[in-house]
């Protein structure tokens, strides 16, 4: 209880910032100290999302933190997000484009969103994020508009501060009367950014066209104040409450734009183009926002059909939002929405996230066009995994041959209905990989928007799936079934390695016994090669990677075990897994066990708990199910 009081009032330190308000007399100088306090929207946005930080890889692609507390597996994507707003930021027309994000359901569009504006509102409470305005403005009006146009210059020929924009209508009005035109006079406060309380963040809703009314995007006119002011057209009877009113400094939403009428879209035109709102009886009304919309895949190719909309679409920039492909990271996705659920004492046993990530990724894979690629050697490319024939290297061609990869696929929302589903049947204490896959067949069955093919293919893959499981689940009652494991799995490899090593240097080994030379032992060799498909042409390129592999650590002053070389962990347990397999068999699929026996279950069972993460439940549900694969395979 302690460490979350105190993590609350870090929190607060962190976030606690003095009220401000003076005199724009006061405030100016303030500017030409701190000329960021002069930024535009594009600008504030893209230093709020490089503020948690940038990490850069080998190849020079950024990597955002900000996004990465919720969002995984769409790097791609974010980067050209970013890319925009870096573009914006300096002042290019790309600030002038509504940002058109779209993509399947559940890729992350209105998440990528929601980050964005919880983001500004906490980085507006930032010394770095200080942000100010008029303080009787209702469109938070950024001070310097009170510069007259002919003094603009200077500011920026003598302090490089850019000023644009006008005062509001309002403002105006209480420059001249309220403060008799005196700009020293008015008064600037600190704000904050606030969705809640819509100062400088908006969010439009489309609903039904005959009953949405067009004051909700700028505003209406009060009739209660018509009178006490003579005319419609004062502004102080008129409400600049609407969201592109409120939005101004920060940023819009449009939810689902292309369900909006066409009046709503055509207010885009001005405040895009020209950063201008227009309003009925007044003249065009400047708004400085960040314009981000968000639309699923097929009205956005509705709208490109339409000729009519080619005005709007020519000030769009458009990011393609898909699937995750890495299954880590879909991982990560299914770990954070079930955190955000109480399913109580039940347990999930190793691997199930891992086999619904898999299933998912391979239903948004396009098939592979290179000889010798399957979906599954791709899913574990994409996701940074040695794969037999290929390279990591290799990604970014097989991407270039896609044409829609990872538009198309189950969705997040789909698997973790299917989770949700197991989770809640009666009975249940633990969930493991097989339940799930066998709810997702179910969900398939019972939702009447699946076609015949569609359900052909997913049994294809629910069995791709569980090849790849029934590996998983050989290797952890391998390593289970003997303690010693990995001191067994060391002496093969140094054994292999011994012989490798002669190999390679064309000498023989002395006999450990008979102390008589030998020939290294091709038998041995090949037996572990073959179990990860090294064919007897490839055996020289392998033998030479190892020992590359095994200098490499040397001269790291790393220590080079069985685990070092992905390939060479798999070939060693293979053949460990290969030499036991009967005594497994027979231990495992006994209906009588003896006593030895029984003590040796009971072994495993403990191993599998205390060790690999199972329950007792799902570690005898994982026993039986490798006892079954072995009585197949015999």
């Amino acid at each position: 209880m302690e460490d979350i009081f105190s993590k609350i009032d870090d929190h607060q330190k962190k976030h606690r910032v003095d009220k401000w308000e003076g005199t724009f007399r006061e405030y100016l100088p303030m500017v030409i100290q701190n000329p960021k306090l002069a930024r535009l929207s594009h600008a504030y946005v893209y230093d709020a999302v490089r503020s948690y930080g940038v990490e850069v890889d080998s190849e020079g692609r950024e990597r955002f933190r900000f996004f990465e507390r919720e969002i995984f597996g769409i790097d791609e994507a974010l980067a050209k997000v970013v890319e925009y707003l870096k573009a914006a930021a300096i002042g290019s027309d790309v600030g002038k484009r509504i940002l058109m994000i779209y993509g399947p359901p559940s890729a992350g569009k209105s998440q990528m969103v929601i980050l964005l504006k919880r983001g500004l509102e906490e980085y507006s409470r930032t010394d770095e994020g200080a942000i100010y305005a008029i303080a009787d403005c209702p469109q938070h009006e950024d001070p310097l508009h009170l510069l007259p146009h002919s003094l603009r210059k200077d500011m920026l020929d003598e302090y490089r501060i850019y000023v644009e924009g006008e005062l509001c209508p309002m403002c105006s009005v209480n420059l001249r009367e309220k403060y008799e035109n005196d700009i020293h006079r008015v008064l600037v406060k600190r704000m904050y950014l606030s969705e809640k309380d819509r100062i400088g963040i908006g969010t439009f809703v489309p609903s039904d066209p005959k009953s949405q009314d067009i004051s909700e995007l700028v505003g209406s006119l009060d009739l209660a104040t018509v009178g006490e002011f003579g005319v419609e057209s004062d502004p102080r009877a008129y409400r600049f409450d609407g969201e592109l009113n409120i939005a101004n400094r920060g940023m819009i939403e449009f939810i689902e734009m292309f369900k909006a009428d066409e009046r709503f879209l055509y207010i885009l035109l001005t405040l895009t183009q020209e950063r201008n709102i227009k309003i009925g009886r007044y003249s065009l009304i400047y708004a400085d926002e960040f314009v981000i919309a968000h639309t699923n895949e097929t009205e956005f190719l509705e709208f490109l059909s339409d000729k009519k909309s080619e005005a709007l679409r020519d000030r769009m920039i458009t990011v393609q939002i898909p699937y995750n492909l890495q299954v880590s990271s879909e991982m990560k996705i299914y770990e954070k929405l079930l955190k955000q659920t109480n399913i109580g004492d039940i347990h999930m046993a190793p691997h199930t996230m891992k086999v619904a990530a898999m299933f998912a990724v391979l239903s948004r894979l396009e098939e592979p066009k290179i000889p010798g690629l399957t979906l599954t050697k791709k899913m574990k490319l994409y996701n940074g995994e040695d794969t037999e024939g290929f390279r990591p290297q290799d990604v970014r061609r097989i991407k270039e041959q896609t044409a829609r990869e990872g538009m198309d696929g189950i969705s997040p929302r789909f698997i973790i209905n299917r989770i949700s589903s197991a989770l809640i049947k009666p009975g249940t204490i633990c969930v493991n990989p097989i339940d799930v896959l066998r709810s997702i067949k179910e969900g398939f069955e019972t939702h009447g928007s699946f076609k015949k093919e569609d359900r052909e293919r997913v049994d294809n893959l629910i069995a791709d799936v569980r090849r790849e499981y029934d590996e998983i689940a050989r290797t952890d009652v391998q390593k289970a079934f003997f303690v010693s494991f990995e001191k067994e799995a060391s002496t093969l490899m140094d054994k292999y390695l011994d012989h490798v090593e002669a190999y390679l240097d064309n000498r023989k080994l002395l006999d450990p016994i008979t102390e008589d030379e030998i020939e290294p032992d091709e038998k041995l060799m090949r037996s572990i090669e073959e179990k990860v498909k090294v064919s007897e042409s490839g055996k020289d390129a392998f033998r030479n990677e190892i020992f590359r592999k095994v200098a490499f650590s040397q001269r790291k002053g790393e220590g080079f075990d069985y685990k070092t070389h992905e390939k060479l962990r798999e070939a060693i347990e293979r053949q460990l897994f290969e030499e036991r397999r009967d005594t497994i068999r027979l231990t495992v699929s006994s209906r009588n066990p003896d006593q030895e026996q029984l003590r040796k279950i009971n072994e495993v069972i403990n191993t599998l708990v205390s060790r690999e993460g199972y329950c007792t439940e799902c570690a005898n549900e994982l026993l039986k199910y490798v006892s079954s694969l072995l009585s197949r395979e015999k």
